[in-house]
């Protein structure tokens, strides 16, 4: 099967035939073997019966998931890749901003040019600014942290993956906006951008705005980040901090502690160490450094007990 179209939705009833109808004469002009998989992420409208007649009506090319309740747009891609068995991987949102059109040439991106991954890059928007603003800076930031200096919209809906990408990575919380940072994570490292014609929303509203998204964000992308650099070896930033922390610590205390028996010794009257805030300071960078060594201690003691502790990712064997 050449193209496999994962579409996760939650009350699209209105775009759900229209989105099908456009996806079904761009397959058929260019002469694609093609599934279309919709997941409906808890929908309280009418998208999952209009999923199961456009099935009915195509059951060659129309798949449906049914969550029982709204579990996030990550869950959805993570069933939705499950289930995919074309040789390129596309998604795109169910509420018609983004071109189906853009299909033949993100295909040719992945088979001919050999890209593992393309992000759409909505340059020109119709979003509203509390949409445009937080994620102007939520990108600017996903650069930043994870190196990919290339891409300018991270959480585009329309992408496109070879199908080695979406069948060894794993998407969950809401890491769906840091795929490309993902696949970058499991080597795959040809990661290019297309810019892509972005729609004004055709019906209803928005189901995910502003500010509240930009945190949960930034949130995720430390998290990632993390996880990446130290998810196998947490001693190594834990045991260096706190063995830090605790040097300091152990240096003034013990500067705090000569300059007590020095002036005892030459009869200097000095007034008790523990009147003094730094021998407080000195012995509380102690115990938190004591802390954050056996929390990396335990740490790793985790992670070598994990079951995913030798996980790597194995493009061929001969």
């Amino acid at each position: 099967m050449d193209i496999s179209v994962i579409i996760p939705l939650y009350n699209e009833e209105e775009s759900i035939p229209e989105l099908f109808a456009w996806i079904e004469r761009v397959m058929n002009e260019h002469g694609y073997s093609y599934e279309v998989i919709f997941i409906s992420d808890g929908s309280t409208d009418r998208s999952w019966p209009i999923i199961e007649e456009l099935q009915q009506q195509s059951p060659d090319h129309v798949h449906g998931i049914k969550f029982r309740r709204n579990y996030g747009k990550s869950p959805a891609l993570y069933c939705g890749f499950a289930e995919a068995k074309g040789d390129v991987v596309i998604t795109m949102d169910a509420d018609l901003q983004d071109s189906p059109d853009e299909i033949p040439e993100l295909y040719h991106m992945i088979r001919e040019e050999g890209y593992d991954l393309v992000s759409g890059y909505k340059q020109k928007r119709y979003d509203p600014l509390s949409k445009t603003l937080p994620t102007k800076l939520f990108n600017a930031t996903a650069r930043k942290v994870s190196g990919i200096k290339n891409l300018h919209d991270f959480n585009c809906g329309l992408k496109a993956y070879r199908r080695d990408v979406v069948k060894n990575i794993e998407v969950y919380g809401e890491m769906h906006r840091y795929i490309p940072y993902l696949a970058k994570n499991a080597g795959f490292d040809k990661i290019g951008e297309k810019v892509v014609h972005h729609q004004a929303r055709k019906y209803g509203e928005s189901k995910f705005m502003g500010w509240n998204r930009f945190v949960n964000g930034y949130l995720d992308l430390i998290t990632l980040w993390f996880l990446s650099t130290f998810g196998k070896k947490p001693m190594h930033v834990f045991g260096f901090l706190g063995s830090l922390m605790f040097f300091i610590g152990f240096v003034a205390a013990f500067v705090i502690g000569a300059g007590k028996l020095y002036c005892l010794a030459v009869g200097i009257p000095q007034r008790l160490v523990t009147d003094s805030p730094f021998f407080y300071i000195a012995l509380t960078m102690m115990i938190l450094g004591t802390q954050l060594f056996l929390t990396g201690f335990l740490g790793d003691l985790i992670s070598r007990s994990s079951q995913n502790r030798n996980d790597y990712q194995i493009e061929k064997k001969v």
